[in-house]
């Protein structure tokens, strides 16, 4: 039967078999020397994406040049999985050697010894004596992002001056240190970035009761330099001035208006104004005010006498300045308190009114309690304390010989107690670090607690339209604003009572960045610091609980606001404890402020929320973190 089919020429199936089996052997041959070629092309993928990620890094913390280049040659190497590193080249190309700008490039040009390929050439009669390597290469990018704009938004208030816990520091120090070590850190990663205009800027924005934009923008056109924002005047009754100085109402603002007024009249009336009307009496001079004729006798003995015009000498008295203004502004009236609307003439109520802070009653209460800003003379016999608080006349006449000038958040800058913002500054500049070093440094512990105050202006700061307008455009790519809060305590707006104060004129609160909660905004009951919030907050509660459940409202909102325009937030609390109530609700209002981090997962593995715990013994530890989480959002592979 074999030998039949042998002998059989109809269908030689031998013949076709022995033909076919060359290509499909080939094929065979070749797939798998493909396969595994490919794996090893993927195992070199893999090495150059970790050695990328890895560098990255490396340089973020500040190293760069040939150790880089060293750096990534040993993690490449360690993480070839077993294959020969011999038979791969490593090329790296640093961001700072990169025409481009922000690209660690590393390719690697690798070669693959087949097992088959020689004996499959020499099967169809070619020379498979000779090694025939296959050649590939790969490559891995790693953008480090172009620029990243950080605005340091830190409490100053009063007790920053206590000791931090476990530390033995006062907390103000240990936040200046653990501060100033995370500009060093993120400036030297931006120094890498060389093809890139300020690639890490800083803003540093220190708050307490209230925000100093900086006494040299008073003339800034995002100022209510002409007094027709709704909340300029709502301390002030010009109708108590007498007749003749007049101030009256005219195309939104106020002017002066009577001869008694000089050479003064017609002029607006502003806050700025009257920080200029303010003026002390700081002696006398005699000054010639005129001429008289006299009969004088030189000589008694030739009648050497005759009639002399003689001068006229008075006693006239020097003035000058009580108090300019420091650079503190009022909240804005809702909504504008909890947004970053560019501030525009056309809406009154988006200009920043700089803070004045009435004179307050010079009566005493029943207990001999003194009011918490009473800084000038009445100058009316009206038993209504009310009225003598919001009497005019008196900021017009000058303050006696003797009187001092107003000292550093008193008087008219009541409630003022910190050191100006400093805008975006490129910190990889040493002129530009060290004037953030430097502003990180001139902080004080002094004032009350206004956390969604300091949000606002650290928003405001990182924002491209006015009042700053140092940040780059919300657009851009490869570019993150990045808001970092820390604070030691819930937010506070105190009754005058709970200072030791009295509170004759019925103000319910001392002057601060929302002014008086007792007072009505725009000639309604309604008062500012109430403004925007829900039913949870009692508007007929004037306590201080009642204040701080008010403003955790509005910083929940700012916080929503502002990660929702693309801010990255990032909140620290310092040395709060989860047992006490208060203390936790500002702990929780701080974690619901924090973005979630790109990078990280929690326990549950879902992104971790930005927001860090620390003690004063702890402090530096988190600023470190914070400064890795910063690293990373410069890292995208």
């Amino acid at each position: 039967m074999l030998r039949r089919l042998w002998n059989d020429r109809g269908g030689n199936y031998v013949l076709i078999t022995a033909v076919a089996i060359v290509p499909i052997m080939g094929g065979l041959a070749l797939g798998v020397d493909y396969a595994v070629m490919s794996q090893q092309r993927q195992s070199v993928l893999h090495a150059l994406d970790a050695a990328g990620i890895a560098t990255a890094r490396y340089i973020s913390d500040g190293g760069g040049g040939d150790a880089a280049k060293a750096y990534a040659h040993t993690f490449f190497e360690a993480n070839l999985s077993g294959e020969d590193a011999s038979q791969a080249v490593l090329t790296v190309v640093l961001p700072d050697e990169n025409a481009g700008g922000g690209t660690l490039k590393l390719s690697a040009e690798a070669s693959y010894k087949p097992f088959f390929l020689g004996a499959f050439k020499a099967f169809v009669g070619g020379d498979g004596t000779t090694q025939t390597n296959l050649a590939f290469s790969a490559l891995s990018e790693v953008r480090l992002k172009n620029t990243l704009e950080v605005a340091l938004v830190l409490d100053n208030s009063g007790s920053m001056d206590y000791l931090g816990s476990g530390s033995g520091k006062k907390r103000m120090v240990l936040l200046k240190e653990a501060a100033k070590q995370l500009v060093d850190t993120i400036a030297a990663e931006g120094a890498q970035m060389k093809q890139i205009s300020k690639p890490v800027q800083f803003a540093v924005v220190p708050f307490a009761a209230s925000v100093n934009v900086g006494a040299s923008n008073k003339t800034a056109s995002w100022m209510d330099t002409d007094g027709i924002s709704p909340i300029h005047h709502e301390n002030f009754d010009w109708s108590t001035m007498p007749a003749a100085k007049k101030v009256t109402a005219s195309g939104g603002g106020f002017y002066k208006t009577g001869a008694g007024w000089g050479a003064a009249v017609n002029q607006k009336v502003t806050r700025f104004t009257m920080f200029d009307d303010l003026q002390r009496i700081t002696g006398y001079s005699n000054v010639q005010t005129g001429t008289t004729t006299q009969w004088v006798c030189t000589s008694w003995y030739y009648s050497s006498c005759s009639y002399q015009t003689v001068p006229v000498y008075e006693s006239v008295p020097n003035y000058g300045s009580y108090a300019s203004w420091q650079g503190c502004v009022e909240s804005r009236p809702y909504p504008y308190n909890i947004n970053d609307a560019t501030p525009s003439s056309a809406t009154p109520a988006t200009l920043y009114v700089p803070m004045f802070g009435p004179d307050e009653t010079d009566k005493r209460d029943s207990s001999n309690r003194a009011s918490e800003n009473d800084w000038w003379l009445d100058l009316t016999t009206s038993s209504d304390n009310a009225y003598r608080q919001k009497y005019m006349p008196k900021y017009f006449e000058p303050a006696p010989s003797g009187t001092s000038a107003a000292s550093a958040g008193s008087g008219p800058n009541a409630s003022c107690t910190t050191t100006a913002i400093t805008p975006l500054t490129d910190v990889t500049s040493s002129a530009g670090k060290t004037a953030v070093t430097s502003a990180i440094d001139a902080m004080a512990s002094n004032g009350g607690t206004n956390v969604p105050e300091g949000m606002a202006w650290g928003w405001r700061v990182v924002s491209s339209a006015a009042p700053f307008t140092q940040g780059r455009p919300e657009v851009e790519n490869g570019n993150d604003k990045v808001v970092i809060v820390l604070t030691d305590g819930q937010n506070t707006y105190y009754t005058p009572s709970s200072l030791g104060y009295n509170d004759l004129a019925s103000n319910k609160s001392i002057y601060s960045s929302y002014g008086y909660a007792g007072k009505g905004y725009n000639g309604t009951s309604a008062n500012r610091i109430f403004m925007g919030t829900s039913n949870v907050v009692s508007k007929s509660d004037y306590s201080n609980g009642n204040y701080t459940k008010a403003l955790n409202e509005q910083f929940a909102a700012l916080c929503s606001n502002a990660k929702t325009a693309g801010i990255v937030v990032m909140t620290v609390s310092l040395d709060l404890s989860s047992s006490k109530s208060e203390e936790k609700a500002q702990m929780d209002a701080l974690k619901a402020c924090a973005s979630e981090s790109r990078f990280r997962k929690d326990a549950n593995n879902l992104p971790a929320k930005l927001y860090w715990n620390a003690t004063g013994s702890s402090l530096a530890e988190k600023f470190k973190e914070i400064s890795q989480e910063l690293s990373n959002l410069r890292i995208v592979s």
